[in-house]
């Protein structure tokens, strides 16, 4: 049986529907870390020009190259590859400089495509992080602050795709792993499976993404600043016989030098020598726990 990955309809926002909106993003982000967005507002001609010149730029230039490569030629002998993924990818910097123009294979056209669909997909990020915040109950710059250390978030893309593969079950597309940075906004192929994500003991498949829609995952970033309440979940791609899947994956991660740590709201309270404890909780005990905690957190700093 298949599960029912969340979507979350960003159309929603500005209606009546807004709270039970917000509450199945808080869902999505609290037990799966990964779900898909609609009516996000991202420009979907600019969307589906991507995946065009993408693809085109694949057979153009990436093909030849990745059939020839070590890592084809060792799935000649029959043996299981476990050091190697069948992908051929490239990496594009945005933030906080773009090398977008150093890329001297991509054709304008798909510079500036990917230009206007990277201008777009940050504001996408951004209102995302600002919702996360406001279901944590912190402040709602929190995550784009956090990120930001001197130079401001770091936003790249990378551009894959995993070939038809002539025997999927002795390579991975991409190994099991979970992201290191912040929030991961996927553009992934309309035909092709192959993406899939770990969750309650299960691999879940993810379907090839209809209707435009984006695909989101947290990383570890997120997991440590929301201490812990939004994880981020193990995922993989699997190798495909037929078809080849083109993933756009942007990643809006921190800063190279700025500090994660747990929002402070969101820690319990530190320190505590237990005696000091008990005494609070002679006088709160059949009061509510949070405004026990909190009353601790306000000792402990000074307040």
């Amino acid at each position: 049986m298949e599960m029912e990955i969340p979507v979350i309809d960003f159309g929603k926002l500005g209606s009546e529907k807004r709270s039970e909106t917000m509450a199945l993003l808080h869902e999505a982000c609290e037990k799966w870390g990964f779900f898909m967005i609609e009516n996000h507002g991202i420009d979907k001609e600019v969307m589906d020009r991507v995946k065009l010149l993408m693809n085109m730029h694949y057979e153009e230039n990436m093909k030849g190259t990745f059939y020839n490569s070590e890592t084809a030629k060792s799935l000649e002998n029959n043996n299981i590859v476990t050091e190697k993924d069948w992908e051929s990818t490239f990496f594009i910097w945005h933030r906080p400089n773009s090398n977008i123009n150093d890329l001297s294979s991509l054709s304008k056209d798909l510079r500036n495509t990917m230009d206007e669909y990277i201008h777009q997909l940050i504001k996408l990020a951004e209102k995302l992080s600002e919702l996360m915040c406001e279901n944590l109950g912190i402040q709602k710059n929190h995550i784009m602050e956090a990120f930001a250390g001197s130079k401001g978030p770091s936003v790249g893309i990378k551009v894959a795709m995993y070939p038809q593969c002539p025997q999927p079950q002795l390579i991975r597309g991409l190994r099991e792993h979970t992201d290191a940075g912040g929030i991961i906004l996927l553009l992934q192929d309309d035909q092709v499976p192959g993406l899939e994500f770990f969750k309650d003991g299960k691999w879940v498949k993810i379907p090839p993404s209809k209707n435009n829609r984006i695909f989101i995952n947290t990383g570890d970033q997120v997991e440590i600043l929301s201490n812990g309440v939004y994880k981020s979940a193990l995922h993989r791609v699997m190798a495909m016989k037929d078809g080849n899947r083109l993933s756009i994956a942007t990643f809006y991660n921190p800063s190279g030098d700025a500090i994660i740590s747990p929002a402070s709201e969101l820690l319990l309270p530190t320190n505590i020598c237990f005696q000091d404890y008990l005494k609070l909780y002679a006088k709160t005990k059949f009061g509510d726990k949070g405004s026990r905690f909190q009353s601790l957190k306000n000792m402990a700093n000074g307040h």
